[in-house]
This record gives C-alpha cells, sequence and structure tokens, in this order.
C-alpha cells in the first residue's frame, strides 16, 4: 500500500466566514489554524499546504475567558535599553481587534516557511462586512 502525497498545485481551495462574536479566543484560533493548514482534509500532508482561506468577521467581539482581559499581555520590545512595553488585552481588542486574532492564530501555526504561506491565507476584519463576496465563502460553524 503506498502513502498518498498531496501535490501543492494539485489542492482545491476552499473559502470559509468564521463569525468570532462571542466565541472564546483560544478555541477559535485553534479551529482557524486547523482548516489553514488543511487537517480536516482526508489529503493532509504535512510538509504541503493543503489548507483553505479563512475570513474571520467580527473580531471586536472575541471573548476572553476569565481575567485575561486586563491580566493578559502583550509584550513587546524595539531592542534598545528601556524598550519593554506592555499592553493589556483590553486595550489592544479596543484599538486593534483584528490583531489580537492574527497573533493568536499565528502562535498556533509551524514557524517555518510554510507557516507563514498559510498565515497568508487568513483575512481578519473588526466589523460584520469583508471584501471576498467574489470568492462565494462558506459559513463555517465552529
Amino acid at each position: 500500500m503506498k502513502t498518498y502525497v498531496a501535490k501543492p498545485n494539485a489542492v482545491a481551495r476552499k473559502w470559509y466566514v468564521v463569525d468570532a462574536s462571542g466565541k472564546p479566543l483560544g478555541r477559535l484560533a485553534s479551529e482557524i489554524a486547523k482548516i489553514l493548514r488543511g487537517k480536516h482534509k482526508p489529503i493532509y500532508t504535512p510538509h504541503v499546504d493543503t489548507g483553505d482561506f479563512v475570513i474571520v468577521v467580527n473580531a471586536e467581539k472575541v471573548q476572553l475567558t476569565g481575567k485575561k482581559l486586563d491580566q493578559k499581555m502583550y509584550r513587546r520590545h524595539s531592542q534598545y535599553p528601556g524598550g519593554f512595553k506592555e499592553t493589556p488585552y483590553r486595550e489592544l481588542i479596543a484599538r486593534k481587534p483584528d490583531f489580537v486574532i492574527y497573533k493568536a492564530v499565528k502562535g498556533m501555526l509551524p514557524k517555518n516557511r510554510l507557516g507563514r504561506k498559510m498565515l497568508k491565507k487568513l483575512r481578519v476584519y473588526a466589523g460584520p462586512t469583508h471584501k471576498h463576496q467574489a470568492q462565494k465563502p462558506e459559513r463555517l460553524e465552529l
């Protein structure tokens, strides 16, 4: 019996729309990462990008459980002395709600060229509208 290996140019890609309103951030991000990787398909091959495109709408209505809105911090450093900055997720969701989902999904994908290619198939919008109607996306319930 031979092992099936998907060819990158023979993968049929679909578009999905996910509504993030009221969903916990981590559970939403893990399901989106699974679709971007292609693990929901029977032709999944680890070294080939077999995933689909995902459009996330209503990113501003995503939920964080417990006290994470105030206790969870987004941390970054400018590589200069004293350049460490922290932002609580309550401010981050108010200012850049699309970045919160983008960052959560990015952390669940492989950290290599293939992961960066998969991340380009993710589109996140703060409001309920998106500009990908021409691709005829299917609504996906998570």
